[in-house]
């Protein structure tokens, strides 16, 4: 865990992937089906200084939506973030961050292109019952899709990452986990392979997620595309996102 507060973000990222024994986080990973949790991946001290600013910045600015049956919650689109948010972009663009990623999932790995919203996005869970139902991080892309969340702000203990190990795996029995994302919590996986929800939000709590999403192939058919923007207006970042963020 890196604890010195000074540091510029960068220099968070490499100590702390420096800090890591990496042939022990890699399987975990591989063991756990393309899944790990890493604790304290970045201490507090540097999500305070570095991050959490931005988040308290551009928490007037989400779009709020709700699934009946689904989800519940606000979100922040690419689009806001690389606007207004650049530190999470040199997090999400870091060399040594998309490095230590490819070395982990075994093949080389490419941010999402620019017409992604959920490329690098904030998950605001901020009223009573916000939460999101099980899922797979589905990839629409001609390739895999990997997604990162990063823990940033965790005031809530009812408000859990709850994640279903080997649910596409029939020679293995389920486990679930109940995660807390503290800050600098980082938890890495394979969109497709990870069943997973969020419990829903108690009174007076808060909880804030950053998303990352990595490619292997950024390309996308037509319909997929199409497919894909509707969702995000409608299940997550409102009209401006469906327009590409001009609207």
């Amino acid at each position: 865990m890196i604890a010195t507060t000074a540091m510029g973000l960068t220099e968070a990222i490499e100590q702390a992937i420096s800090a890591l024994n990496f042939e022990q986080v890699r399987q975990e990973y591989w063991h756990q089906n393309e899944f790990v949790c890493l604790p304290g991946f970045l201490s507090e001290a540097v999500i305070q200084a570095s991050l959490l600013p931005s988040v308290q910045r551009m928490k007037p600015k989400l779009n709020r939506n709700y699934i009946p049956g689904h989800k519940k919650g606000g979100s922040i689109s690419y689009y806001s973030v690389r606007e207004q948010a650049p530190a999470f972009l040199q997090l999400y663009r870091s060399p040594a961050f998309m490095d230590f990623l490819s070395r982990l999932v075994g093949v080389p790995l490419l941010p999402c292109p620019e017409n992604d919203p959920h490329a690098c996005a904030l998950y605001y869970y901020t009223e009573p019952g916000d939460h999101i139902g099980f899922h797979y991080d589905t990839s629409y892309y001609k390739g895999a899709r990997y997604t990162v969340l990063m823990g940033l702000v965790d005031q809530s203990p009812s408000c859990r990452l709850v994640c279903q190990l080997y649910k596409d795996d029939p020679t293995r029995a389920m486990l679930e986990l109940q995660l807390a994302t503290e800050p600098g919590t980082v938890v890495i996986f394979n969109g497709d392979k990870l069943w997973h929800s969020v419990t829903p939000l108690g009174e007076g709590e808060e909880r804030v997620v950053l998303t990352l999403e990595y490619v292997t192939n950024q390309s996308m058919g037509p319909v997929q595309r199409l497919y894909s923007n509707l969702k995000d207006a409608f299940g997550y970042f409102g009209l401006k996102a469906f327009l590409g963020g001009k609207a």
